[in-house]
């Protein structure tokens, strides 16, 4: 979740951010790249630990109260993305433009996995199996000559932000189309079971190394070959150093298996170093944890209000604001107004800092409270 917020405040508020692609290697930075390419861990990680926490609560719950808690869950989750989240990173009150991404990706993936639960375990782990590993064969479709990807298309696998009328003056934006993040979710769900009392502390961080390690691995000899598991084919740069950057550069919209293979990777290899820590920097990261979706929704106000107060402050007025929006959804950003990404960090720690106590007063309530079902929502 700190992570993630990097991102978000780059988009909001960098100089460059829309501009150009910073994972473009013919016109980023190092830092630039990195800065982007640590946030490639946020999204795969919060889907595969999303298919992990059901899978836990499947052991405190009947087949038929799971189904239909995901199934609210997920329908609540494409609420909030639709009338919270959008109206959070826009600011158009007219809701212009809808955006479909990672929230709603898990909102109808728990959908998805509350009609398949009901499934024995091996046949679950065989559709994750199947969706994750296989997925990537219809990047050889959609690179045939002149092939369009029409909206069922675009919904089940390409994506790739294409926008979509809906209505007079009303858009829809799939960022997220959700196949791929459903199966990995179900392989989330399946790999659950390492923590259950199945197995001790000890055998599970021995797995999760050998996971973690082994994916790194997969990913490494994957990419080397160079034929599959990602739609853009990294090549040789003008030295050494960008190639490594066109190597480990993987597509997320859909998420190739090269991406979701070495990001899940590094997140399940970083679990099992972090997994037995206890320290006050783990127990703040852990309050975040803990409040992770009423964080995502605030972390979106805060940095928009910020956005908002910075566009102001440079002497813009509410009709610039307005028709900038005819090139960018997104209200008070203007293309190459902002800020160094020197900036963007300093002003990250500021929203990081700031929403610390509000989260941490939620996990207490939330602890607190535990009687109250709506709780769980949230």
């Amino acid at each position: 979740m700190v992570i993630m917020a990097i991102d978000h405040v780059r988009d909001f508020l960098h100089q460059g951010a829309y501009l150009d692609d910073p994972l473009n290697l013919s016109t980023t930075t190092p830092v630039l790249f990195f800065t982007r390419w640590i946030t490639h861990l946020c999204a795969p990680t919060f889907v595969f630990l999303s298919g992990l926490s059901i899978y836990l609560q499947s052991t405190r719950k009947s087949s038929s109260e799971l189904s239909s808690f995901l199934i609210k869950r997920g329908l609540w989750l494409i609420f909030v993305e639709f009338g919270l989240i959008t109206l959070g990173m826009t600011f158009n009150p007219f809701y212009s433009l809808l955006i479909m991404q990672v929230i709603w990706a898990i909102g109808i993936s728990m959908i998805i996995l509350g009609f398949l639960s009901r499934l024995p375990y091996k046949f679950l782990l065989g559709i994750g199996l199947f969706i994750v590993l296989g997925h990537n064969a219809l990047d050889f479709l959609e690179a045939e000559p002149g092939f369009k990807a029409g909206f069922w298309w675009d919904l089940f696998h390409h994506g790739s932000f294409a926008i979509y009328p809906i209505a007079k003056d009303h858009f829809i934006a799939i960022m997220y189309p959700f196949v791929p993040w459903t199966g990995l979710m179900i392989l989330g769900y399946c790999f659950g079971i390492f923590f259950t009392p199945k197995f001790t502390s000890e055998q599970r961080q021995k797995i999760l190394l050998r996971f973690g390690l082994s994916l790194i691995g997969f990913f490494i000899v994957l990419r080397a070959i160079n034929i599959y598991g990602d739609p853009y084919p990294w090549t040789t740069q003008t030295n050494g150093f960008y190639t490594f950057l066109s190597f480990i550069k993987v597509h997320k919209y859909p998420p190739s298996l090269a991406y979701m293979s070495v990001m899940i990777g590094i997140a399940i290899l970083t679990l099992s170093l972090l997994e037995n820590i206890q320290n006050k920097i783990t127990k703040a990261f852990r309050v975040f944890g803990r409040t992770a979706f009423f964080y995502y929704i605030l972390h979106f106000y805060l940095l928009h209000v910020i956005c908002m107060i910075l566009f102001f402050s440079r002497g813009h007025s509410l009709n610039d604001a307005l028709q900038a929006m005819q090139s960018i959804p997104f209200l008070f950003s203007i293309k190459g107004e902002g800020y160094s990404l020197g900036i963007v960090y300093l002003i990250w720690f500021f929203v990081i800092s700031g929403l610390y106590p509000l989260c941490k007063w939620y996990d207490s309530y939330k602890t607190a409270h535990k009687e109250k079902w709506w709780l769980s929502y949230l």
